[in-house]
């Protein structure tokens, strides 16, 4: 559906999302280089030049440690990018999922995995951009559940300062911040306003 007007929310949990984020990879990663480490077997072997050792790993410890080098990279990744420009949005939910894969697969402790897949979906929902579709018939909030409104049942609709309130006629008053916007223009938001005032006045009379 094309909307007429789409406003992006501010999101202020992104910060908190990303500081767990980098401690359980970083965690996970020391985990599985530990549980690698526990894997390895000595064996102690007679040659022709005397007594030797022999230190062999099973399959599972070369893909563990291979886990653990890879979540450390990228996390030394998406702090680099970060440090370069504090605008990047990273992502951590890849290393989130292979670190659940890391889990499952090679510890004793696979249900932790699945708490892993858990904080993944927390990281995509927290970085998706929280969005208010504005059309003729309707209003569509973007969250997890996607709530669709008629025009009369609002009271009122206003776009302030950078602030959206959206006034129930139920009771209920949402106030957000909306995204920051480079091109800021009060045009736009006196223009936004008008056109929702059309519209609140033609879902009283029934258009």
């Amino acid at each position: 559906m094309r909307y007429q007007y789409v406003v992006i929310l501010k999101k202020n949990s992104e910060r908190a999302t990303d500081l767990l984020s980098i401690l359980l990879c970083f965690l996970s990663a020391g985990c599985f280089f530990l549980t690698a480490l526990r894997s390895l077997d000595s064996a102690h072997f007679k040659g022709l030049d005397g007594w030797g050792s022999r230190i062999g790993a099973p399959a599972s410890a070369y893909f563990i440690t291979a886990i653990a080098l890879i979540l450390w990279a990228g996390l030394i990744f998406n702090l680099l990018s970060k440090r370069g420009d504090h605008r990047v949005r990273v992502r951590y939910r890849y290393l989130l999922v292979l670190a659940a894969i890391g889990w499952i697969s090679s510890t004793s402790l696979p249900w932790v995995g699945l708490l892993f897949f858990g904080v993944a979906f927390l990281e995509y929902q927290t970085k998706r951009p929280l969005e208010i579709g504005f059309h003729y018939d309707r209003i569509v909030i973007n969250t997890l559940i996607r709530q669709r409104h008629d025009w009369a049942a609002f009271n009122n609709i206003v776009l302030k300062d950078g602030l959206l309130t959206l006034d129930f006629k139920n009771n209920r008053l949402m106030q957000k911040e909306i995204a920051d916007d480079e091109e800021e223009d009060d045009a736009d938001e006196e223009e936004f306003n008008i056109w929702c005032r059309d519209r609140l006045i033609a879902a009283d009379y029934g258009k």
